[in-house]
């Protein structure tokens, strides 16, 4: 699967998403101009924490201060 391109700043913006679901959904949709979808939920022993695989070709999770961040790995 290709990695999407991630816009300029939008790792940036990912900070002032809620930390829910909705909201990163909401987010992506609005960046994206087009409908976005989880795929799957995986546990990231490297980060220990859980990734949400998303349509985007992209994994999002949440840090320890409960921000997104994009998880390249």
């Amino acid at each position: 699967m290709s990695r999407a391109f991630v816009k300029e700043g939008e790792s940036d913006q990912l900070k002032d998403v809620a930390p829910n679901m909705a909201s990163l959904l909401f987010f992506l949709k609005r960046e994206s101009g087009a409908p976005v979808r989880e795929l799957h939920t995986r546990y990231s022993d490297k980060y220990r924490k859980e990734v949400h695989e998303m349509s985007d070709g992209l994994g999002y999770m949440l840090n320890n201060d409960q921000e997104w961040q994009i998880v390249l790995d």
